[in-house]
């Protein structure tokens, strides 16, 4: 999607100007800003939508992810974003974004829109693991893997060969018990 296509309030409309353009019909909302109503909203909007949110040297990641990448009709309450620079960056402190420290691989990232976001499979492989600390997760996870076939294969296939690890023993037990579903179930 084309940034012109996508609107921020206040930048060349006012919020209140954006809601009344909403209400006629005519911009429909999306994650942190508003699109045409005849635009399709895709990843590259829902990617561009929370570009505002992701500092320099972070990533999109985990629920925010999955939501770019199509999970979920609406965006979570709380967006995710990691670091993806070697050197650490001052990040500003908000309720609405958590900053995790953890540094995604240049493999685990893609640049969707211009703003970079985790791919599918490590998305995928990170809420597997964090399923075991947030229930919200586990949801995320199978809105993500029920829109993907082979999803679920090609994420056993990366976590049954790791060693120990936090939440591994929980990954793997939540793998053995889908037996051939398409849906992680407990």
């Amino acid at each position: 999607m084309h940034p012109a296509l996508f609107y921020r309030p206040g930048d060349r409309l006012t919020l209140p100007e954006l809601t009344a353009a909403r209400l006629d019909g005519d911009v429909v909302e999306v994650g942190e800003g508003y699109m045409p109503a005849d635009t399709v909203e895709g990843v590259g909007a829902r990617a561009l939508s929370l570009s505002p949110l992701v500092p320099a040297g972070a990533a999109v990641s985990g629920v925010s992810a999955a939501w770019v990448h199509g999970a979920g009709d609406a965006p979570p309450a709380v967006h995710h974003v990691s670091r993806i620079s070697v050197s650490r960056q001052r990040v500003m402190v908000s309720a609405r974004v958590v900053h995790h420290e953890r540094l995604l691989e240049a493999d685990e990232v893609q640049s969707i829109a211009g703003v970079w976001v985790q791919t599918l499979l490590a998305t995928a492989v990170s809420l597997l693991f964090s399923s075991a600390r947030r229930a919200e997760d586990e949801v995320w996870l199978q809105a993500l893997i029920g829109l993907v076939p082979g999803l679920a294969e090609a994420v056993r296939a990366q976590v049954m060969p790791l060693g120990r690890r936090p939440g591994a023993h929980h990954a793997r037990r939540m793998l053995d018990g889908r037996a051939g579903q398409e849906v992680v179930t407990r």
